[in-house]
C-alpha cells in the first residue's frame, strides 16, 4: 500500500469505484478494524485524541439505515414491524438485528441493502478531508469483509480472544451470550483481519498495555506522513 491515498473530491462523493481517479489532493487514510467487542472504539478514541480526523462508520450506519430509501428496502426484506412509528427513532434496531443475524442469507441481505449507502457517505467524508491537515482514521468493523482495506494506506487491526469479547459484550452492551457469539461468528476472524494488517494491536490485557501499543503505532504513522 502506498503512503498517500490520492482523492478526487468530486468522483469520490458520487462513485465509490473511482476513489483513486482524477487525483486532485491527498490525505493519509488509516483503516481501523476489529471484531465486535475487541476494543476497536477505544483505540479509535486514542487516535482521535492524537489529532487524527475520525470517520466512524458505525455512526454513519446509524444515520443511513434510517433514510427513506434504505428503510424501504429493510422493511421489504425484514418486515413492516421493524418500523417503530416513532419519528425520532423510526427503526427497531433490536428486532432488525435478531432477524439479520438469524442466518447467513439474512446477514448478506442486510449488508447488500445498507453497505452501498454507508460506503458512499464514507467516501464523501474522506473526499472532504483537508489534505493539509492531519491524517484520517476510518473506524470500520467490516473493513476487511467489504474490501475497503485495499483503499487504505495503513491498516490497524485490534484483536482479542473470543471469550473475552463475549464477556465484554454481555457486561458492557447487555447482549445474551449466544447472541454475542453469533455476531462474532458472522464477522471475519482475527486471523483473516491480521493477514491484511500493517499493525496488529493485542487487547487481551489492560488499558495501559493497549495504549502503549497505540501510541507506538501513532508515532510511526506520523513519522511516515512527515517524510
Amino acid at each position: 500500500m502506498g503512503l498517500l491515498l490520492w482523492l478526487d473530491e468530486q468522483r469520490c462523493a458520487t462513485d465509490s469505484r473511482d476513489v483513486d481517479n482524477e487525483r486532485k489532493g491527498y490525505v493519509m487514510l488509516v483503516g481501523l478494524t476489529g471484531g465486535i467487542g475487541s476494543g476497536k472504539s477505544t483505540v479509535a478514541s486514542m487516535f482521535a485524541d492524537a489529532g487524527f480526523a475520525l470517520i466512524d462508520s458505525d455512526a454513519i450506519a446509524r444515520t443511513e439505515v434510517e433514510t427513506p430509501e434504505v428503510m424501504a428496502e429493510l422493511v421489504k426484506r425484514f418486515g413492516e414491524d421493524i418500523r417503530t412509528g416513532n419519528a425520532e427513532a423510526p427503526l427497531n434496531r433490536t428486532l432488525l438485528a435478531q432477524r439479520a443475524f438469524a442466518s447467513d442469507e439474512a446477514t448478506e441481505a442486510l449488508n447488500s441493502i445498507t453497505h452501498p449507502a454507508i460506503r458512499n457517505r464514507t467516501l464523501s467524508l474522506i473526499a472532504s478531508a483537508d489534505p493539509k491537515h492531519n491524517p484520517v482514521l476510518i473506524d470500520m468493523p467490516l473493513l476487511v469483509e467489504t474490501g475497503f482495506h485495499a483503499k487504505c494506506d495503513a491498516v490497524v487491526v485490534v484483536v482479542a480472544h473470543p471469550d473475552l469479547r463475549v464477556d465484554r459484550l454481555v457486561t458492557m452492551r447487555g447482549l445474551d451470550p449466544a447472541d454475542a457469539r453469533a455476531r462474532i461468528n458472522k464477522q471475519a476472524t482475527d486471523a483473516e483481519r491480521a493477514a491484511v494488517a500493517d499493525y496488529v494491536l493485542d487487547n487481551n490485557k489492560d488499558l495501559l498495555h493497549l495504549e502503549a501499543q497505540v501510541q507506538e503505532v501513532i508515532a510511526e504513522l506520523l513519522s511516515r506522513e512527515s517524510k
